[in-house]
């Protein structure tokens, strides 16, 4: 029997304030597991924005001194059922993900360096949102269009994100 792959569609929803207290219980997770290895657990991605549209999945930045620590980090993280995934092809953003239903609603755990590329446009982008509303209000047309035009395409609704990101770092970072 052949068991066809589920794909689980791109669901953009409105702006929820329990996202800022579900992120303040995955960091309180977070920091009981590497406190003492990390010096940081930033909000970042789109529900970290306030009042913008997003998907449901709390994304979090570990800031760790230099890459020098990440191995210990990586094992204490496969001490409680994480599993080390590299870093996707993004330079700065290391990837830990959950094996086991931990209690939290779905996140993205990323390990970065405090000066890496990665971490420091999640900052940029972040904070260029929170104080630009006109921002916020076009990502959110364009996350809303992207998700019904590729609903079932989750690659290319992240690939149509790209210009309007790289727009805004280009802004952010200089």
């Amino acid at each position: 029997m052949v068991i066809a792959n589920s794909v689980v569609p791109v669901e953009v929803v409105p702006y929820n304030p329990e996202w800022k207290a579900e992120f303040s219980r995955i960091k309180a997770r977070m920091l009981e597991i590497a406190g003492d290895l990390i010096l940081a657990v930033e909000h970042v991605g789109s529900t970290s924005i306030v009042g913008l549209s997003a998907k449901p999945i709390i994304d979090l930045d570990l800031v760790m001194e230099s890459y020098a620590v990440l191995p210990q980090i990586i094992e204490r993280f496969k001490q409680y059922s994480y599993e080390y995934l590299g870093n996707q092809g993004i330079e700065g953003r290391e990837v830990l993900n959950p094996t086991v239903k931990d209690g939290f609603m779905h996140y993205h755990l990323y390990v970065c360096p405090q000066d890496g590329k990665g971490y420091l446009e999640h900052i940029a982008f972040r904070d260029y949102l929170r104080s630009h509303p006109s921002a916020v209000e076009a990502y959110e047309r364009v996350k809303l269009s992207l998700a019904q035009q590729f609903r079932l395409d989750r690659e290319a609704y992240t690939n149509g994100k790209t210009a309007f990101v790289r727009s805004i770092l280009d802004q952010a970072m200089n």
